[in-house]
């Protein structure tokens, strides 16, 4: 079997190439083989010498000039055969196919505690989710080799974009969504759940990372029991707590006053959802924070170049043994003509 070129052009080969060694077997055929016997030979009589003079003239000159057409075609038949037989393969650029290293998803908090304004963001303050989007963009958009889904979560879990390789449309649905379009309760456990159902049948390795600023306040599954489910997938999940522990806000009186903002965080679920799994848990108080939690989870689930380079293949074996066919009709029908011209005409009764 012939290997494939490596090129940057297509090119055209042959999977057998050893069958053209058969293109003199004719010839060796007729050179070294007796002719066969052909019995005694049958006279034809004509009824007058004339007519067997100009018969005989006739049948030389039209034997030697159908002869010679008869090869050519039996030729042109055997070369079609043993091209066909050599089975003839049109071989186009080579393309690569990536095979995915992991399936990650990202499922992403967006119940109305995330639009709370305790990041910054080029000096400005920024939402939470806004700085999610962010950080968490860049961090999909290096995850080459990987194919990344996104889940977003409010009262319920929805998959917002499957698994795929196309990383530049996963960064744009998570900056298309917006707080609330899932509900303002947050149901942790239903998108784990989302994600186990998604990854189950998955025979790479599954990742889902998980980012909130809450407790599982909704939903249909508790965080614990769709960890369990999670574990008995292979599926690792590591969680991110966001939000900045203090925030200052001016009253009307102009007086600053201080208050926890993420008292609602469930560190101790997210723990131990992360401890199940084998996972990780990250706590992102400010954007240094959460662009430190991605390079750690970079660090975890390192990128793994996976690829195999194909050449696509045409078989063109057909065209060659369907143009032989042809020629051997075209031999069989002159030959049927040959015979027909040369029989001798019935005698006709008186």
């Amino acid at each position: 079997m012939a290997s494939p070129r490596a090129g940057p052009l297509a090119v055209l080969t042959f999977q057998w190439w050893w069958m053209w060694g058969t293109l003199a077997l004719p010839w060796l055929v007729r050179r070294f083989v007796p002719p066969a016997d052909d019995g005694p030979a049958v006279a034809l009589r004509a009824p007058l010498p004339l007519a067997a003079s100009a018969l005989t003239q006739t049948a030389s000159t039209g034997a030697i000039s159908r002869g010679g057409t008869r090869a050519v075609l039996l030729a042109l038949l055997w070369l079609l055969l043993v091209a066909a037989s050599a089975r003839p393969q049109w071989l186009a650029e080579p393309i690569e196919i990536r095979e995915s290293s992991r399936d990650l998803l990202l499922a992403v908090d967006l119940s109305r505690s995330m639009g709370e304004q305790d990041f910054e963001l080029g000096g400005q303050p920024a939402s939470r989710l806004r700085l999610v989007k962010r950080v968490a963009a860049e961090f999909v958009r290096r995850r080459e080799g990987d194919r990344v889904g996104l889940i977003l979560f409010g009262a319920r879990a929805y998959l917002q974009t499957p698994l795929t390789f196309d990383r530049a449309t996963v960064a744009t649905m998570l900056e298309e969504a917006q707080i609330g379009i899932a509900g303002n309760e947050t149901a942790i456990g239903d998108a784990i759940g989302l994600a186990v159902k998604r990854l189950r049948h998955s025979t790479t390795k599954k990742v889902l990372l998980l980012l909130t600023d809450g407790a599982n306040t909704g939903g249909a599954v508790a965080p614990l029991q769709a960890t369990l489910l999670a574990r008995q997938v292979g599926l690792r999940i590591h969680t991110v707590g966001l939000g900045s522990p203090v925030t200052r806000e001016p009253d009307t009186r102009l007086r600053v006053f201080q208050f926890n903002a993420t008292a609602d965080l469930d560190e101790t679920v997210l723990m131990r959802i992360a401890e199940q799994t084998g996972g990780r848990y990250f706590r992102a108080s400010d954007r240094a924070a959460l662009e430190r939690v991605y390079q750690s989870i970079d660090a975890l689930e390192p990128r793994e170049q996976k690829g195999r380079k194909v050449q696509p293949r045409l078989e063109l074996y057909r065209w060659p043994l369907a143009l032989a066919l042809l020629f051997a009709i075209a031999v069989a029908l002159k030959q049927r003509r040959e015979t027909i011209a040369v029989s001798p005409p019935e005698r006709v009764q008186p």
